[in-house]
């Protein structure tokens, strides 16, 4: 991995703790030839105005920080799922029903998946 994409991945994850995301799970998906993106980080929130809270951090975070813009969002208009497109990484924040019907974990699952403990 780069350096660039730990520090983006790092900053990623620290915004996503900043406001009590859950369940963060890393997926590298640089072997896989039909990946969107060489990384995917997936977490959630408990409510709508979380999960648009975190996607909020992620981007403030990251443009601040690191001077990095995503390419494109959506997801906005209902905040049932949010992605954030990075190029390198995308990022995936979640309603937990949202998450789990969508199982993108499942659906990836040749990744290399790394779970990531909740802090409370």
């Amino acid at each position: 991995m780069q350096t660039t994409d730990s520090n983006k991945i790092h900053e990623i994850i620290e915004a996503i703790t900043d406001r009590k995301g859950k369940k963060i799970s890393v997926l590298e998906l640089d072997r896989i030839d039909t990946a969107p993106a060489p990384s995917f980080i997936i977490c959630q929130g408990n409510s709508t105005s979380q999960v648009s809270s975190i996607a909020d951090s992620i981007r403030y975070r990251l443009q601040k920080n690191l001077d990095v813009k995503p390419y494109n969002y959506d997801g906005y208009k209902n905040s049932q799922w949010i992605v954030i497109d990075y190029g390198d990484v995308m990022v995936h924040v979640f309603l937990p029903e949202f998450r789990d019907f969508y199982n993108l974990e499942e659906l990836w699952n040749d990744a290399s998946i790394t779970n990531l403990p909740d802090l409370d």
